[in-house]
This record gives C-alpha cells, sequence and structure tokens, in this order.
C-alpha cells in the first residue's frame, strides 16, 4: 500500500498536468468552434464576371469586410450552365457539411425569363465546393416549359431528414410561384417534383422566398413580385404547408426591393432583415426582435463592397481564420477606417492596392505631432504608434494580421478646409449679417433617401472656415403643417426695417415655396402659415415650384424672388417681404436649354449675373452656368464660355452644382458656396449620390471684362477670411 502511494504521489502531479493540458485544448477546441463572427455570400452585377460568388465576413454582423479583393471566390464559368450566377445561399446542416444553391443565370445573355436551371453546391469547409446543375425543366416533365427558376434557397427539414429546397418559378400564363422539392441524398438533384409551398391569396407572383425559425414558426420572406415590389410574409407551423400571409410590407423604405435575407445575431435575440434596394444599389439593414416590427440601422453597417442579392450565415473562429487564410489580406482585414481629432472621417480615402491612405483634417490641425487612429473589425497590429510628423509628407505603416502577409501604407494627412460642415448638407444659402457682423449658412439637410429630410438648420462663421452649428431653426413637421415633408433649397435675407433688423426665409416644402420670420438669423423661424407660391406661372406646365432666391437690386432698392426646376420664374416682392406683386411675375428660362434648377443673383459692377445648374443633382456633371443681364428680370446674355463650376475626376470632385455666392464686405471679393458628391465615396453610389452631398467654398473670380472665371473645385478650400 505504501509502495502504491509512493507511485500515485510521483504520477499525481503529471496526471494533473495532462488534465489541464487535456482541459485546455478542449476549451480551445471549444472556443474556435463557437460562433464568432459571420459570412455574407453574395453577386455584385449583371455585366461579364459580376454574376459570381462572392464572399464578405464580418465579426459583429454590422461591419463587413470583402474576401478576395472583392473578386470571385467562385467563378460563374467553373459552375453555371448559363455563364453567370446570381442569389447565392449557404445551409449549415446537422451533418457539419455547407450547402450552396444559387440562380443559373447570365442576365447578358438570358435577359429575365430564360433560365431553367440551378446549381447545387455542398463543402465540408466553405472553401473548396463541389457542384452540380439542376434542371428542373429537363428533370420534370410537368415543367418542361418552365421559363425562369430563381433565387432558390434551402431548409434542412428535420421531420424527413432531408434537404428541402425552394424556389419560385414561372410557366407561361402564369405568375411567379414559390415551390419547394427535396434534394436527393448526395446532393446533385431534386429526388421530388416541385410542390406549391405557397398560394398567394390573390394568385399573384412572389420570389425570393427566405425562411426562418422562430417560437416553433415558419415565417416565409418574400417579395411581391409585380405589384409593390416590396417584402411580405407568410407564416406557417409546419415547414412545407399552411402559410398564411401578412398583408403589411417590412421593408422600410418606399423605393422598390427584393432578396430579403433574414438571420439573427450570435447570442441574441435580435433578427436582422436586409434587403437589395435594387435601383439604388445598395442594402438596407433592419433590425427586429419578433420579426415585425423592423427598425432602419444603416448608420450602424459599414461594407467596403457593393452586394447584390445574397445571404449571411454565423461561422465559427476556425472557419472565419480558414476563409482569411485563403482569402484574406492584411489591407482589407488590417484596417477599416481612420478616426481622431480633427479627422474629416467621411473623406478618408484607402486605397488597398497600392498601399495609400489620404486623411483629410480640419484647419488648425498641428501635422508636426498628429496620431490618426486605424480602426480594424479584425484583430490587427499597427506600427508606427503614437502622434507623426506629417508635416513634411507621408508616414509609411505597416499592418499585420495574424497568418497573413503585413501590408505598408503610405498615409498622407492634410488640412482640407472642403467641405465645409461635418456631415452631409447642400443647396447651400449664406448671408452676411450687417447687425451680428458674422456670416450665416442655410443648406439643406441631407443624407436623407428621396431628399426626404424635414428640418432646416443654421450655421455661423467669421471667416467662412469655421463654422457654429446653430441648430433647427424650422422644423417642417413641428412649424409647416401645410408642407410637412421634403425641406429643400432654401434662401435667406436680412432686411432693416426701421431701427429693427428682421430675417426672412424663403424655403421649399413639399414642392411649394414658403415663408419664415425671426428677429434673429439663428431662428428660431415662424411660418407665415401659408405657402407663399404652390402654384405655376402662367404659360407653365411642367416642372416644380421649388429653389427659391432672393435678391435685393442695389440699384433700385426693390427685392425680387426667383424660383422654379424645369423653368425660371421671377416676381417683385411687396414691401412686407412674405407675399409678391403677382402683375411683374415674368418666366425668365434661359433660351440655352441647359436650366435645371437652382437659381442664385447677384450684382456686380452694373451687371446682374444669374447663375444656374444644369443636369439632374443625382448626376456626376450636375454643374453650374451662368448669365449676365442689365436688368433684375432680363433679358439675358449668355456667354460662349459660361460653365461656372463642374467636377473634377482628378481630384475625385463629383456632381458641383446648386450655389450660393457671397461678397466680403467692403472689397471685391467674391466665393462660391456649392455642394458636391461626398468624397470619395459618392461617385460609387450611383443615383444615391443625389442625397449624400457636402457643402464646399471656393473663391469665384472675373476677369476685365466682368465674366467669370471657370472655378476650379478644391479639396483645400480656402483660407479663413479677414474682416
Amino acid at each position: 500500500m505504501k509502495q502504491m502511494n509512493s507511485v500515485y504521489s510521483v504520477f499525481k502531479p503529471i496526471l494533473y498536468g495532462c488534465i489541464v493540458i487535456l482541459t485546455l485544448l478542449n476549451v480551445s477546441c471549444s472556443n474556435k468552434d463557437k460562433y464568432t463572427a459571420y459570412l455574407f455570400a453574395y453577386f455584385i452585377g449583371n455585366g461579364p464576371g459580376e454574376e459570381a460568388i462572392f464572399y464578405a465576413v464580418s465579426p459583429d454582423g454590422f461591419n463587413y469586410v470583402a474576401l478576395n479583393n472583392n473578386r470571385p471566390v467562385i467563378a460563374a464559368d467553373t459552375i453555371s450552365s448559363r455563364g453567370g450566377v446570381r442569389d447565392p445561399h449557404i445551409l449549415r446542416a446537422p451533418d457539419g457539411k455547407f450547402y450552396m444553391v444559387v440562380t443559373d443565370l447570365f442576365v447578358s445573355n438570358d435577359g429575365w425569363s430564360n433560365n431553367q436551371a440551378m446549381v447545387f453546391l455542398k463543402s465540408d469547409d466553405l472553401i473548396n465546393w463541389t457542384h452540380s446543375v439542376v434542371n428542373v425543366s429537363e428533370l420534370f416533365p410537368n415543367f418542361h416549359d418552365v421559363r425562369r427558376v430563381w433565387a432558390p434557397q434551402s431548409y434542412f427539414d428535420e421531420e424527413e431528414g432531408k434537404i428541402m429546397v425552394y424556389f419560385s418559378m414561372l410557366q407561361p400564363g402564369g405568375y411567379d410561384i414559390i415551390y419547394y422539392a427535396y434534394a436527393n441524398e448526395d446532393f446533385t438533384s431534386l429526388e421530388t417534383e416541385p410542390k406549391q409551398l405557397f398560394f398567394h391569396p390573390e394568385n399573384r407572383s412572389c420570389i425570393d422566398g427566405d425562411i426562418v425559425k422562430k417560437d416553433g414558426q415558419y415565417h416565409l420572406f418574400f417579395k411581391t413580385e409585380g405589384h409593390g415590389n416590396g417584402i411580405k410574409k407568410a407564416v406557417s407551423d409546419r415547414l412545407t404547408e399552411g402559410y398564411v400571409m401578412h398583408d403589411e410590407y417590412l421593408q422600410q423604405t418606399n423605393e422598390a426591393v427584393e432578396g430579403s435575407c433574414v438571420f439573427k445575431l450570435i447570442d441574441s435575440d435580435t433578427y436582422i432583415l436586409m434587403y437589395d434596394v435594387y435601383i439604388r444599389g445598395e442594402y438596407q439593414f433592419t433590425q427586429s426582435t419578433d420579426l415585425k416590427n423592423f427598425t432602419v440601422i444603416d448608420d450602424e453597417i459599414s461594407m467596403n463592397f457593393r452586394p447584390r442579392h445574397g445571404t449571411v450565415i454565423p461561422i465559427t473562429q476556425r472557419e472565419l481564420e480558414s476563409l482569411i487564410n485563403k482569402w484574406g489580406t492584411a489591407g482589407d482585414l488590417g484596417i477599416a477606417s481612420v478616426i481622431g481629432e480633427n479627422v474629416k472621417t467621411n473623406n478618408v480615402v484607402i486605397h488597398r492596392d497600392n498601399g495609400t491612405i489620404y486623411v483629410p483634417v480640419k484647419y488648425g490641425t498641428d501635422l508636426s505631432s498628429f496620431e490618426p487612429v486605424f480602426e480594424s473589425f479584425f484583430d490587427a497590429r499597427i506600427r508606427p504608434s503614437g502622434p507623426q510628423d506629417f508635416s513634411q509628407g507621408s508616414v509609411e505603416y505597416t499592418v499585420s494580421v495574424k497568418g497573413l502577409t503585413d501590408k505598408k501604407f503610405n498615409v498622407t494627412v492634410k488640412v482640407d478646409n472642403n467641405p465645409v460642415l461635418t456631415g452631409y448638407y447642400a443647396d447651400p444659402e449664406i448671408i452676411w449679417s450687417e447687425k451680428h457682423q458674422k456670416f450665416y449658412l442655410y443648406p439643406t439637410s441631407d443624407g436623407y433617401h428621396g431628399w426626404s429630410g424635414d428640418y432646416f438648420k443654421a450655421f455661423s462663421s467669421t471667416d467662412l472656415v469655421n463654422w457654429t452649428d446653430e441648430g433647427v431653426i424650422l422644423d417642417l413637421v413641428e412649424d409647416v403643417p401645410w408642407g410637412p415633408r421634403n425641406a429643400w433649397a432654401p434662401a435667406m435675407i436680412e432686411k432693416k426695417m426701421g431701427d429693427t433688423y428682421k430675417y426672412f426665409y424663403y424655403f421649399t416644402a413639399a414642392q411649394k415655396i414658403g415663408v419664415a420670420v425671426s428677429d434673429h438669423p439663428a431662428g428660431r423661424f415662424e411660418d407665415i402659415g401659408e405657402p407663399l407660391i404652390d402654384w405655376k406661372p402662367d404659360g407653365v406646365r411642367g416642372g416644380q415650384e421649388i429653389d427659391p432666391d432672393v435678391f435685393t437690386d442695389p440699384v433700385s432698392g426693390n427685392d425680387y424672388l426667383y424660383w422654379g426646376n424645369g423653368y425660371l420664374a421671377g416676381a417683385k416682392l411687396n414691401e412686407d417681404m412674405i407675399s409678391i406683386d403677382k402683375s411683374t411675375v415674368k418666366v425668365m428660362t434661359p433660351v440655352c436649354g441647359t436650366f435645371r434648377e437652382g437659381i442664385e443673383v447677384f450684382y456686380r459692377n452694373g451687371i446682374y449675373y444669374f447663375l444656374w445648374s444644369e443636369n439632374d443633382t443625382r448626376s456626376e456633371d450636375y454643374r453650374v452656368r451662368y448669365a449676365m443681364s442689365d436688368s433684375p428680370m432680363g433679358e439675358f446674355y449668355i456667354p460662349e464660355n459660361n460653365l461656372v463650376i463642374a467636377k473634377d475626376p482628378s481630384k475625385g470632385i463629383y456632381g458641383t452644382g446648386h450655389n450660393c455666392v457671397i461678397q466680403i464686405p467692403g472689397r471685391d471679393e467674391w466665393y462660391i458656396i456649392y455642394h458636391r458628391f461626398t468624397r470619395p465615396e459618392g461617385i460609387t453610389m450611383g443615383g444615391n449620390a443625389g442625397f449624400h452631398r457636402e457643402t464646399c467654398i471656393d473663391q469665384m473670380t472675373f476677369d476685365e471684362n466682368g465674366y467669370i472665371i471657370r472655378v476650379q473645385p478644391t479639396l483645400e478650400g480656402i483660407v479663413p477670411v479677414s474682416l
């Protein structure tokens, strides 16, 4: 017994050590196999090479980084019978394998009604896939004439012990119907004929089905194709039958959407509903805890790519590391954004391919000792650390991510005074307040889809560079019952009336023009209670009553109001400044054919200048032109070279338009205030750039004959103006 105790005492520490090691190994393996991240599978467009399988990863379900430099991880020509694949969906089945289904369609060749197949793929690791083309028209005689087979997804049927594949199909003379069938054991084909999964109560088209189970019920989200083009859902207690439609739209936008994907956040009761706002070419993300009430969370979402219809699944740390090691780079994963005191975060430019980062900072930043803060959504080491000297040029940084080759970036930090306001603001108006000895800037509050902002703000400055936010001066919902939406393009004037100063604020609301009054240029302003202009001038058939501009003629002392989209009209204001003399209304649209909107009128050296914006504000070629006159009501002389300001692609500046002009008191010194697409992202946004605009200021000069010398838009802007 003594001997055994002795032996036990010798092996006791070894035994405990083995237990500890095995426990640590088990904990390590357990941690590696917990869900810690997300995989987003998607395609990117309708062009060659865009209908393929792309991957992005996210650590939190909100911030996504494309893998493989946003190039396909599975090229379409390696798996498709048509030349393109779309709408990828990945299922993690109980056997631990991954099953992907995609639409077999190459839109450039096939159009929208000439595909009969899906592609089934199977993988152990999300990297290596086998595939099979599954042609419904060839497999099932009852569907020999099918015109399209779209957006397949899969779900593991626990009762049947099989993978159910569901998808929409269209046959001649019918409408798109969501069907289901079971895949065979090796996931190379369908073993059952498709059956209708969901019966729309009005026999209308439904596509893009997506099933999620919650509290024992199956929620089938789908697009109402061709009638509303939005997302609804049907609910059932059974996976393959009994779905009852809830007749309400769930998307949180008025624009057409498709391709919904619902996924549950890891260790959370929150679900994400995301969908493709396909006309804008971007996704919207919403969240819910009950799958009934959804709120938009777009401001919490970031991604360095522009996906089309795809799906998101949770993945383990081990799977994340495998994907990163296969397709990740330190440049993509190591730096997501740059922040820091005085950094203009919306305007940081990261070029991952050539390893450069441009960091614009606010006026007054000490470039000789500045520390940019690099944000990363994945573990990264970035060196050097601490403040660096950027006053002599760029500084080289090295980014390291475990398992990946280091990436070097040359980081440049420069003072850029454009844009002059932080955030999205457009259609600027400016005044010099004689009473307060300050400049006041009045923009459209931008960043709202469809120009749906409903309030106005003011900003003040003594030097045109450093601006103070004065807050909301007019809220359409609270203050303007006749026009509680679409707060656009204001105009402003300070008038001395006797011994007091009054401020008249002309604004667009619900495509009408109103006027509000205050005793202070920073408000608040009180609406007069009704529109000033909600009618079209004689002879005008189209366009909108928007974009007012107010002007005091220094020669006659008369005040004028100008307005119009698609046409230009002007009229004399009455002395009360809140009504117009309708007998003076004149349609004065320039005959050159370039007038769109955004009139601005000013006077210099005996010449009246009329500036306007050409093209649509969503166009990169939105720009300013001008005419001259010897009268505040025309006729116009249009110079041969009448372009005032336009895009400069070499600087990444686009959509330069809807301007105002300010003269420095007592000097022949002039500045143009205008908006541009947000830089650098605007040019990649498509039409969405038209409501993601930012306000800039550059100097405007004239030649000896009074012609405006074309303004070159700049990043650096102007230096502070002294008075």
